[in-house]
């Protein structure tokens, strides 16, 4: 057979698989693009095909597996490398996606959208300072996008600069007039005066908004910008005012992102259903600890875990690694459950009965102790770990678990005025609110009564009003040492990429103490759901 001749059948399998794709017929499209794939190895695009297949049938380990060889080939279409780098990232392969992006960062003379994206791939590797360089060299190429200058905004925000960051969300706004997002952002990047606010331009823009459109960006938009006024209100001591415009902002964002109170339930159940079927189950050997030890914090969204991260991460021996999603991504892996809402986590919790958990836990340090940096510990912070305990005890039993508790009339209304996002559904309805609220209660009671000393409890008030005695309990905990300078978390220079960003390079406070009682009054009906759901038992004292 001659070169053409090959060739030939190549592009013919290429184009039979294309109709395939096109016509549905998954089947005939696996065997067209795997017999392809015998004949040519190194066909990217092809491995893309069939990794985008495979995931769409169910198969989250095939996927991957066909993503690390795309990742092993040489660099040839940007776009292609890109899209790798996002898959292996949503996959959890993380130290394969840093290792593409390297490779892209390479290239000579990237155009300014390049860059704009290779700055947004290294904050969603959690590498702040790497993609604020990144962003500062897009934007003196001359990137124009409002992605872009949100991003670049937010980023200077995370690193400490706030004159920058407030400058660039101006900016934003002046070019794009209707950016709910960076509305919001302008508000809580800094604490509002009366000498010194935003009230008019918030308050124009909403008098220039489409007052009857349908529109979903349209209500977003306004959403956003009604968030931004109740903070600035707020601020001011206006509550009434500020409350109209949290009522307006959340009625939007709770009609175009209903809370699914049957799934969340349900999720609860099949949490606590699979930690009993664990507890009957003997324990494996777990992975060897690994060179650093992660420190996981876990809570409710909004409960003190961005200060407690940052009081631990100014020990000498402590680094944070942020909000990061390696765990859950690893248990996708091991019980082969692509990411898929509800359904996705009971199928996963259903599954990781059966799988060997040393073997989670070894991927899991795989993937993250780069992120110590040469320290002894590092910091996974992200509250919705909480639904691990179970897992992450069991997976790595040497990594301290610190629940942070806040009371909850005090930690629900943070939530409510938070504007957290779509992916925050409960946080916009008073009733759906005490119902989330509810299902963690009956996680923290669980964990606490099956699993008892599996996590501290490390109560917010407590953190605020004593610091130096409740750190000292929580380091003895971890196993370190007590460092006057944890106390001090204002001088702590490190990034920091989450809504509270911005106040907490402040000195320890206790302003957020009760400030739901200024709103006591329409916070009734929260109070009122809260008494009738499940009551928390433990770590509130």
């Amino acid at each position: 057979m001659t070169a053409d001749d090959i060739s030939a059948a190549e592009s013919r399998l290429r184009r039979r698989a294309r109709q395939y794709l096109d016509a549905g017929l998954t089947d005939a499209a696996q065997i067209t693009l795997e017999a392809l794939l015998e004949r040519v190895p190194d066909d990217a695009p092809a491995r893309m095909e069939l990794a985008n297949l495979l995931l769409g049938r169910g198969q989250l380990q095939a996927s991957t597996r066909q993503l690390l060889q795309i990742a092993r080939l040489p660099a040839g279409n940007v776009r292609l490398l890109v899209q790798t780098i996002r898959r292996l990232y949503f996959h959890g392969e993380i130290v394969a996606a840093r290792s593409c992006l390297d490779r892209l960062e390479r290239a000579p003379d990237p155009p300014a959208p390049l860059l704009a994206e290779q700055a947004q791939l290294r904050w969603m590797l959690g590498e702040i300072p790497a993609a604020m360089a990144l962003m500062e060299r897009a934007s003196a190429a001359g990137v124009e996008t409002p992605d872009a200058c949100y991003l670049h905004a937010m980023l200077s925000q995370f690193t400490g600069n706030i004159a920058q960051a407030r400058g660039m969300l101006e900016t934003c706004l002046r070019r794009w007039p209707d950016f709910g997002d960076a509305a919001v952002a302008l508000a809580n990047v800094r604490r509002q005066t009366p000498e010194a606010n935003d009230l008019g331009l918030l308050r124009e823009r909403l008098r220039r908004m489409p007052q009857d459109s349908n529109a979903a960006e349209i209500l977003a938009s306004r959403a956003g910008f009604e968030s931004a006024l109740f903070k600035e209100l707020d601020d001011l001591g206006c509550p009434d005012e500020a409350w109209q415009a949290l009522a307006r902002s959340n009625a939007i964002m709770h009609a175009l992102h209903p809370y699914d109170a049957a799934g969340e339930t349900a999720v609860t159940d099949a949490i606590i259903h699979a930690s009993e079927a664990l507890a009957a189950k003997l324990a494996r050997p777990a992975p060897p600890p690994g060179d650093a030890t992660p420190i996981f914090i876990v809570g409710l969204p909004r409960s003190g875990t961005t200060l407690l991260d940052r009081m631990l991460s100014s020990h000498s021996q402590v680094v944070s690694a942020g909000e990061i999603n390696d765990f859950r991504r690893q248990l996708r892996w091991m019980t082969d459950v692509p990411p898929g809402g509800v359904q996705g986590m009971l199928t996963a919790q259903r599954r990781s009965v059966g799988i060997d958990f040393a073997e989670l836990g070894a991927r899991y340090l795989q993937q993250t102790q780069w992120r110590a940096q040469g320290r002894r510990f590092y910091i996974d912070k992200l509250p919705i770990n909480i639904r691990m305990v179970h897992l992450i005890s069991r997976a790595l039993p040497h990594a301290p678990i610190l629940h942070m508790v806040r009371e909850p009339m005090g930690v629900c209304f943070s939530n409510f005025k938070a504007m957290l996002g779509p992916a925050s559904a409960y946080s916009y309805d008073m009733q759906t609110l005490a119902h989330y609220h509810g299902q963690y209660v009956r996680l923290t009671n669980h964990w606490h009564t099956r699993m008892p000393g599996a996590m501290l409890d490390v109560p917010y008030a407590s953190l605020v009003s004593e610091p130096a005695a409740t750190l000292r309990r929580v380091l003895e905990h971890c196993g370190l040492a007590v460092e006057e300078g944890c106390l001090h978390p204002e001088r702590n220079m490190a990034p920091v990429a989450t809504p509270s960003s911005a106040q907490v390079r402040e000195p320890i406070h206790q302003r957020t103490l009760g400030e739901w009682q200024r709103y006591a009054g329409p916070l009734e009906p929260l109070r009122l759901a809260l008494e009738r759901a499940p009551r928390q038992i433990h770590g509130l004292a």
